[in-house]
């Protein structure tokens, strides 16, 4: 059994994969422990694109089986997205980032971890944002 620090440390961890290989083999240890997951790339300006990354989470989430299609499981998602985005929000602020967004669900707990490299050029900054929900178990 696993608690709500668990899942976003399991959300943490698929959010630093650094290749889609290393993303996948997270994905299936998750889910040999009963977490499910789910992981995308994100890029561009964040602050004009905020709708387009919770719609992303939301569709990612469904498509891989971490939530199902309802208002319930939806809002989770997107609270939680909504949160993690503004903890990287005034990092962002004008600026173009790079990253990853992750999500991971065991039984009532809800974690969506974004990880980006934030800047211009190649004057970069490293943020990360985590937001967590609960739902009811299915």
């Amino acid at each position: 059994m696993y608690d709500s620090v668990d899942v976003a440390k399991a959300a943490i961890r698929l959010a630093v994969t650094g290749s889609r290989q290393s993303e996948e083999q997270m994905i299936e240890m998750l889910r040999e422990k009963d977490i499910r997951s789910a992981a995308m790339d994100i890029g561009g300006d964040m602050i004009n694109s905020i709708h387009i990354v919770i719609e992303r989470a939301i569709t990612i989430s469904r498509k891989n089986g971490v939530t199902k299609e309802n208002h319930v499981q939806d809002g989770a998602i997107a609270g939680a997205a909504r949160e993690a985005i503004s903890q990287i929000a005034q990092k962002a602020l004008g600026l173009n980032g790079g990253g990853k967004i992750a999500i991971c669900r065991h039984k009532e707990h809800l974690s969506v971890c974004i990880f980006m490299s934030i800047g211009l050029l190649y004057l970069n900054d490293v943020v990360i944002g985590l937001g967590h929900r609960s739902l009811p178990s299915d």
